[in-house]
C-alpha cells in the first residue's frame, strides 16, 4: 500500500515519520501481524532467539573476514587495528555449522559481510553451502560489498544461491571515491552495479554514507540512478565507532535529507517498508526504483530489530552498538553441542537491551572499529597487522571530517586537532593554501633519489671521451648507441643543469605550488658500482644517486622543489642514456630525506638505501 501526501503537509508528515511515535496505518498494521502468524505458524522458532522484550531474532549477518581492499575512515581508526591471529578466524565448516544451527532455530535470512566478504577464500563454496539450507527455512542469502572485485564473480555467486546484493558507494565523484577509501575503483564499483541490476538477483540495494560537508550535497544525484533502474538507495546516518573520530556536526539527521529532496520532488510518496526493514522508504512517481533512510542515531529502530552478528572471530553481537560478546568458536572448539551452543547464544539474546545509547553516549572506547564487527553498511578498509603511522593514510580528508593523519613534511603547525587536505576547499574543489599570515623564515629541503644503469652506461658517464666527427664510422649497433650518447655531451652536467632548472620551475609544474624566491639550489649526481672485496666485485648493480638541497626565505617549505629537482634531474639522465640503456634503467627512492625551518619543526630521515 502507497499513499500521497500533499506538499504542504510533507514537512509535518516527514517529521512525524522520523519521530520514534511513528505508527503503522492500521491496515499495514494488519497485514504485518497476519504475516508473522503465518511464519510462527509454519517455522519452529527456538526461544534462544526471543529477548525480554519479546523481540524475535531471524535474521543472521556473519562476518567473513577482517581484510578489505579499501581504506575508508569510518570503518577504521586512523592508526590502524591489528589482524586477529591466523587460526582465530571461522573456518568455513565452522561458518557451516553456526549458520545451520540458526536457520534450524528459526533464522530466515543471512546476510554476508566482512571486511570485504569477496576476498574471502572459497566464498563461493560458502554461499553454495548456505543454499543448501533452504530445506530448513532460509529464504534468504545476501551480500554486502564494496565491489571492487565483484563484477566477474557475481554471476558465480548468484548462480550458488546469493539472492540479495547490498553495494556500497559514497559518491559518484571519481576524485572523492579516492579521499574516501583510499584506493582507486569507482569505475570497478559501478561495473559491478551494472552487472547486478542486470542479473537474476531478488534485490540490489545501493549503501551511501552521509557525511557533511562530504557527499550530502550528492543525494539528488543518488536519487536520479533510481529513475531507470529497479535500484534502492539507502541514505545511511554517519555512526560512531571506535577511532572514526565521530561528531554529531559531522552527522546529517534524515529528516534534513528529506526535506531537501523534496524540495526537488514535491510528488515523492511514502512507500511500504519490508517487514522489520532497517530503512523508511519514499518513491518518486514514475520511477522504477525507490530511495530510503537508515537513521540510526536520529531515529532508532531499536523496537523492531531482529538482527543478531556473528564477527569473523566468531563472537555474537547482539547489538551494533554494544561492546559486550560471547565466543560462539571457543565453544565450537571445545567440542560444544548444538544445545549448549543454542544456550549460549540464548544467554547472549536475553542480554538484550531494549535500544541502544543515545548519539552522545554510545560506547566507542570499548566496542569494536567496524572493520572488526562487519556491520556498517558501506566500504571497509585494508589492514595491516602492524600499521605504519608516519604515512598512513596517504592524504586527509575534506573538512569537517577531522581525520587524525601524520605529517611528516607538513608546513602546519603541530595542531591536537585532525588537520584537512589543505590544497581543497569545502566543497572538494582545487584550492591554493592561504599563507598570507605566516612570517617569512629560513626553509631548507633536501630530497634524494637513484637511477639504476647497467654496467655499460656506468661505464660511459664515469669516463671522458672527446667527440671526434673524423672518428672511424663505428659498425655495431652498441658503437652506435655510444657514439649517440656522447654527442648529448656529459649525461651527469646536464642533468644537473635540468635539476636546477627543475627546482625552479616547481611552480609551473605543480599546479597548487606557491611561486618561491629560491636562494640555494644545489645538485650532485654521484655514480655508485657494486662493493668490492678482495675476490672481486660483489653481486650488485650500478645506480647514480641525485641529491637536491634547496633553500629560501619564505611562508612556506621547499620540499617540493627539493623532489621536483631530484626528479627532472633523474630523468634526465635517462633522456641521455636512453640510447645504450633504455630497457635496462629504473628510477626509484626518491624521498624528502632532510628539513628544516617552519612550524612543524625539522626532519631527519635515514639515509639512502
Amino acid at each position: 500500500m502507497t499513499y500521497r501526501i500533499s506538499r504542504s503537509s510533507f514537512l509535518r508528515s516527514s517529521c512525524r515519520f522520523f519521530s520514534t511515535e511513528t505508527t503503522l496505518a492500521p491496515s499495514l498494521r494488519s497485514r504485518a501481524k497476519a504475516k508473522l502468524a503465518e511464519i510462527d505458524s509454519s517455522t519452529p522458532f527456538s526461544p534462544a532467539l526471543v529477548d525480554t522484550f519479546g523481540r524475535k531474532h531471524d535474521y543472521l549477518r556473519i562476518s567473513l573476514t577482517e581484510r578489505c581492499n579499501l581504506r575508508c575512515f569510518y570503518c577504521m581508526p586512523s592508526e590502524g587495528v591489528e589482524l586477529s591471529p591466523d587460526g582465530s578466524l571461522l573456518t568455513n565448516d565452522e561458518v557451516i555449522r553456526l549458520a545451520a544451527l540458526f536457520v534450524k532455530s528459526g533464522v530466515t535470512k543471512i546476510r554476508l559481510t566482512g571486511g570485504e566478504p569477496t576476498v574471502r577464500k572459497g566464498i563461493a563454496e560458502i554461499i553454495s553451502s548456505l543454499n543448501g539450507l533452504r530445506q530448513f527455512g532460509l529464504r534468504s542469502i545476501a551480500m554486502t560489498s564494496n565491489g571492487l572485485a565483484l563484477h566477474r564473480r557475481l554471476p558465480q555467486l548468484i548462480e550458488n544461491g546469493l539472492s540479495h546484493l547490498n553495494l556500497s558507494l559514497d559518491t559518484l565523484d571519481p576524485f572523492k571515491f579516492e579521499l574516501i577509501t583510499r584506493r582507486r575503483g569507482h569505475d570497478a564499483v559501478l561495473k559491478a552495479l551494472d552487472v547486478a541490476l542486470n542479473s537474476s538477483l531478488q534485490s540490489v540495494k545501493l549503501n551511501v554514507v552521509i557525511v557533511k560537508g562530504l557527499n550530502d550535497a550528492e543525494i539528488s544525484e543518488f536519487v536520479e540512478m533510481t529513475k531507470d533502474h529497479p535500484l534502492s538507495v539507502r541514505f545511511i546516518e554517519f555512526m560512531p565507532f571506535t577511532g572514526n573520530k565521530w561528531d554529531k556536526k559531522k552527522m546529517v539527521p534524515s529528516a534534513e535529507l528529506l526535506g531537501r529532496l523534496t524540495d526537488q520532488y514535491p510528488d515523492v510518496y511514502r512507500a511500504p517498508d519490508e517487514l522489520n526493514d532497517t530503512a523508511r522508504s519514499w518513491k518518486i512517481p514514475g520511477y522504477r526504483g525507490n530511495f530510503g533512510f537508515i537513521s540510526s542515531m536520529s531515529d532508532h529502530f531499536c523496537s523492531s530489530c531482529n538482527r543478531l552478528r556473528i564477527t569473523a572471530d566468531g563472537q555474537i553481537k547482539v547489538c551494533l552498538f554494544d561492546a559486550k560478546e560471547l565466543s560462539l568458536r571457543d565453544e565450537l572448539r571445545r567440542g560444544a553441542s548444538d544445545d549448549e551452543l543454542l544456550d549460549i547464544i540464548g544467554r547472549a539474546v536475553s542480554g538484550k537491551q531494549e535500544k541502544h545509547a543515545g548519539m552522545e553516549d554510545i560506547d566507542v572506547v570499548t566496542n569494536r572499529p567496524m572493520i572488526l564487527i562487519g556491520g556498517y553498511p558501506s566500504f571497509r578498509p585494508y589492514m595491516t597487522p602492524k600499521p605504519r603511522n608516519t604515512f598512513w593514510p596517504p592524504f586527509p580528508l575534506p573538512q569537517p571530517l577531522s581525520i587524525r593523519i601524520s605529517h611528516p613534511f607538513s608546513t602546519s603547525a603541530p595542531s591536537h586537532s585532525a588537520p584537512s587536505l589543505t590544497h581543497i576547499d569545502e566543497h572538494g574543489r582545487a584550492s591554493m593554501v592561504d599563507v598570507g599570515d605566516k612570517a617569512p623564515t629560513k626553509r631548507t629541503a633536501t630530497a634524494v633519489g637513484r637511477i639504476y644503469i647497467p654496467q655499460i652506461a656506468y661505464d660511459l658517464v664515469t669516463s671522458t671521451h672527446r667527440v671526434d666527427d673524423a672518428h672511424p664510422e663505428p659498425k655495431s649497433h652498441e658503437e652506435q648507441a655510444t657514439l649517440k650518447a656522447r654527442r648529448k655531451g656529459d649525461a651527469l652536467t646536464v642533468a644537473q643543469l635540468a635539476a636546477i632548472m627543475g627546482a625552479k620551475k616547481t611552480s609551473d609544474l605543480i599546479p597548487l605550488c606557491h611561486p618561491l624566491s629560491l636562494t640555494k639550489i644545489a645538485v650532485t649526481l654521484t655514480p655508485e658500482s657494486p662493493n668490492e672485496s678482495n675476490e672481486g666485485p660483489v653481486p650488485g648493480r650500478y645506480s647514480i644517486i641525485c641529491r637536491a638541497t634547496v633553500s629560501t626565505q619564505g611562508k612556506t617549505g621547499v620540499e617540493m622543489e627539493a623532489l621536483t629537482a631530484v626528479s627532472v634531474g633523474l630523468l634526465t639522465v635517462w633522456d641521455m642514456l636512453k640510447a645504450i640503456a633504455g630497457r635496462e634503467m629504473e628510477i626509484g627512492g626518491i624521498m624528502v630525506s632532510q628539513k628544516s625551518g617552519g612550524r612543524s619543526g625539522d626532519f631527519q630521515r635515514g639515509t639512502l638505501a
